[in-house]
Formats: C-alpha cells, structure tokens, sequence
C-alpha cells in the first residue's frame, strides 16, 4: 500500500481562515477523535495538525483505530505527529486511555451500504453499543464538549414534495425493514445521548451529515458521486445504476470540515444541525459535471429508463439554521469541489480499486 498525499495546503487554509478565531479556547487542551482514520476523520486530523501548527496552539488528539500500523503505512505524516495520539481499539470495548479529555468528536460509525444491506444486526449493534461505551467515556473522562456525527438518514424517506428537508421535520426510517438498521442505530444513538447528557456538564452537539465530496471519499462504494469520479478517472464511461432522476446535493470536504469544527465550539448543547449543501440537483447532471470535469474523456451511460408518474427521490437537507445560529454557509461551489477532487487523485495516481 502507497502512502497517500497530504490535502491541499489552499483547502486546510480555507478551514483556518473560516475556524481560526474559535481555537483559543483550545489552546493546550485535549481531543479525543473516533473514526479518525475515515473519509471525515482524515479531514478533521489534517486540519487539526495544521491549525495547531499555524496558531501554535499546543493541543494533542488521541485517536481511536481498529488498526493503527495500517493506517500508518496510508498515512505515514499523520501518524508520525507527535500531537497525534494512535489508540487502538474497537469502539464498543476499547480501554480507556489515561487522563482527562476536553472534546470528543464521535465519527466512528462505517456508512457501509453493504454491511447494512447483509448484516443489519452487526451494523446496528455496532452503531448502538459503540455510542453506549463512548457515553461512558465521555462521563468518566470529564468531556466539556462532545461532537457526534449523525446521518441525514435519521429522517427516513424524504417526501417527494419536500424539496429540503429541516431538522423539525420528525419522519423516520421505517423500523420493519431491516435495511433501515443504520438510520434507526443514528436515532437511537442521538436518543441515548440526549438521556446520559442531558444534564451533564458535557455541551453535546449533532450534526446530522448528509452527502459530500472530496479527496479520501471512496471511489468503489455506494457514494454516487464517488463512483463517478472513480470510473472517470479510469477512463470509462460514467455509469448511472439507476434512471438518474434522484435528487442529491454534495457540500465540499473543505466545507464539511468546517462546519463539524464549528458545531463542535459553537453549537448550543443539545442541538442538531443538518450538514450538507442546499443546491439540489438529478444525478444524471452531477453525473454531467464529473464528465465535464475530466474535459469530457468520458460520456454518461443511464442504465434505465425513468418510470412514468414515480415519485421523486430526494435527499437534501435545508441548512437555514446552520446558517442563522452559527452563520454557516457553503462556499465551494460543486463544480470546483468536483475539480479539486479530481485533481487530488490524478496527483496520487489512484484508482478506483486503490482505495
């Protein structure tokens, strides 16, 4: 396995400059971070190491890996740090480190459609009992904040006629189909959390993430968009699985990463923030704007044909109160987003079955 490149210097200056003046009350302190080592925590590490350097800040993160000497041969810079911390465990059972801890960022969860679709017992108990420990951690740790990731699927199905979807929209996933085991294991964990903390000292924030796009986002998973970076970059044609009528919206990693440090100094405890962007578009032309990317080297392939009279398909949150409470906002446009992306891979010279 080759290691991969750094993010770009342009991307981890863009989280600092919109994040910068919230640090100070980090200065010296303790992180505590599961899912590092994923698609969000290798933003959150990377832009965590670079703001400690730029501002001096002196903050250490200890981080939570299944298998750190893996990850260190993907990311030899990261686990070279000594402001990183590489702790090794699973999230339901792992051993507490020693000391006390100031913030928790919870993101260990794997959006893995296959385990869900196969396995929706582990999936859901993995969920579940991950966020049981972690309270535990959090309580016996002194935490002051603490940051989970959440899924926009905690809504269940969005109604065709919902454009946005807002955090006061109380759908839900449909608990007799076992698929639906990731989506009820984010509800049930936002539920466990808001029992333990509720009157805790520890300030509990959730952000409620819906779709992205980025360098690290996997390009042979369930992440359209990814796929379509991943057969663009291989030089086939851009494959549709479906008709291409669902509507998705795609917030940059660089934004993300934003918006989750931000959540995580700024938010009121108790609160949840959808995360994602509100320009809604078919995935037949996001599937175009890949394409247009790569200068047209690969032409778009539907697979079916639309069915008359079916309902739209949607999953796109409404970020009004991110921007009116914490004055959130997304400032990489889609297109750039896709081209950055693009350009990180070529430059890694990785395939879509490298990652």
């Amino acid at each position: 396995m080759k290691p991969f490149l750094p993010l770009p210097t342009r991307d981890l200056a863009h989280i600092l400059h919109h994040t910068g003046e919230l640090w100070e009350e980090a200065r010296g302190k303790r992180f505590f971070i599961t899912g590092g080592t994923g698609f969000f925590g290798i933003w959150l590490l990377e832009s965590f190491i670079y703001i400690n350097d730029a501002l001096g800040l002196g903050a250490t993160a200890t981080v939570l890996s299944r298998d750190p000497a893996h990850f260190a041969c993907k990311a030899p810079h990261l686990v070279s740090r000594k402001d990183l911390l590489f702790h090794q465990g699973d999230i339901r059972n792992f051993e507490h480190p020693q000391g006390s801890y100031d913030y928790l960022i919870h993101a260990a969860t794997e959006a893995s459609a296959q385990l869900n679709r196969e396995h929706p017992g582990e999936m859901l108990d993995s969920i579940v009992s991950g966020m049981r420990h972690i309270i535990g951690f959090a309580d016996a740790k002194q935490v002051s904040k603490f940051l989970f990731t959440s899924s926009g699927a905690v809504y269940g199905k969005q109604p065709s006629n919902m454009s946005h979807v807002s955090e006061d929209f109380f759908g839900a996933p449909d608990c007799l189909m076992p698929d639906s085991a990731y989506a009820e294991g984010k509800r049930f964990s936002e539920l466990m959390a808001a029992i333990h903390l509720n009157h805790s000292c520890c300030a509990y924030k959730i952000a409620r993430c819906f779709a992205f796009v980025g360098p690290h986002l996997p390009l042979n998973s369930h992440f359209a968009i990814g796929n379509f970076i991943g057969d663009a970059i291989l030089g086939r044609p851009i494959h549709i699985k479906g008709d291409g009528t669902p509507f998705r919206s795609y917030l940059y990693a660089g934004d993300l990463t934003v918006w989750l440090w931000v959540i995580l100094f700024k938010g009121p405890s108790g609160r949840a923030y959808n995360v994602g962007s509100e320009k809604s578009l078919d995935i037949s032309t996001i599937a175009d704007s890949v394409s247009r990317a790569m200068k047209g080297c690969s032409s778009v392939k539907i697979e079916s044909e639309p069915f008359q009279n079916q309902a739209v398909s949607r999953y796109v949150p409404s970020t009004q109160r991110a921007a009116l409470e914490l004055g959130l906002k997304t400032c990489i446009r889609l297109d750039e987003a896709i081209a950055r992306t693009v350009t990180w891979y070529l430059a890694n010279n990785l395939s879509k079955h490298d990652e």
